[in-house]
């Protein structure tokens, strides 16, 4: 959902919106959609968009550390029950129906959250480039569960180990990127991401003291800009 603030700052009306909606600062874009500066006969103001990340379904909502990603436990990879099975013969159909081979078996469960990981000889193209063929599927996954009557189980998609393999590269571009705006005090606009890896760099700058990160453009793969903001 999206929501508009205003303040007489950028930091005041994030700050309002961060406590109108209760919400952590990585847990919404903020779009700036209006500065007046002081003047003679005009006080200044900003005026921002929030979206929020909740209502963008199909991809995780909170980053993990990487130590758990690692050490979960796998589970069955047998489906249990209806719905596991028609979700599995609804993602192999629709991978199949795109001409290429898989094996789909459950890799975790956890609350409100099902793993489910591809096997085939064309992990390369289920990926696509920056995950989008992935993601997408795993949307069209998403989509299924919900008309099978579980809008509240995430389904997660990997092959060949790469959500873990791209969360790791982007931590590394955060901080890269990190060190080239504050040597150089100029922003720096990263590639377009969907919504989880977008909070992922967020996140992993948020305790950085002299840059900030806000998300720009339209859409669900937007970019984030990291920004130099000095010690205050």
């Amino acid at each position: 959902m999206t929501y508009e603030f205003e303040g007489k700052t950028e930091k005041e009306a994030i700050e309002l919106a961060a406590n109108e909606l209760n919400l952590e600062r990585d847990q919404f874009d903020v779009e700036i959609l209006e500065t007046q500066k002081n003047s003679l006969f005009k006080k200044g103001y900003v005026k921002i968009r929030v979206h929020t990340l909740d209502d963008e379904r199909g991809f995780a909502k909170e980053s993990r550390s990487y130590e758990e990603k690692h050490t979960r436990i796998l589970a069955d990879p047998l489906p249990q029950g209806e719905f596991e099975q028609k979700l599995i013969e609804f993602i192999t159909n629709l991978i199949e129906k795109m001409g290429y081979d898989v094996k789909v078996e459950i890799s975790y469960r956890e609350d409100k959250k099902l793993g489910i990981k591809l096997e085939s000889s064309n992990s390369s193209i289920l990926i696509g480039r920056k995950g989008k063929n992935l993601d997408a599927i795993q949307l069209l996954a998403n989509i299924y569960s919900g008309r099978l009557g579980h809008e509240e189980i995430r389904v997660i998609l990997d092959t060949e180990n790469y959500r873990i393999r791209r969360e790791e590269s982007l931590v590394r571009l955060a901080y890269t990127t990190a060190d080239k705006v504050r040597s150089t005090k100029n922003s720096i606009l990263l590639e377009p991401m969907n919504p989880f890896e977008r909070r992922l760099i967020h996140t992993t700058l948020n305790d950085i003291p002299d840059v900030e990160t806000k998300s720009e453009g339209d859409g669900l793969y937007k970019q984030v800009r990291v920004l130099y903001k000095g010690i205050r």
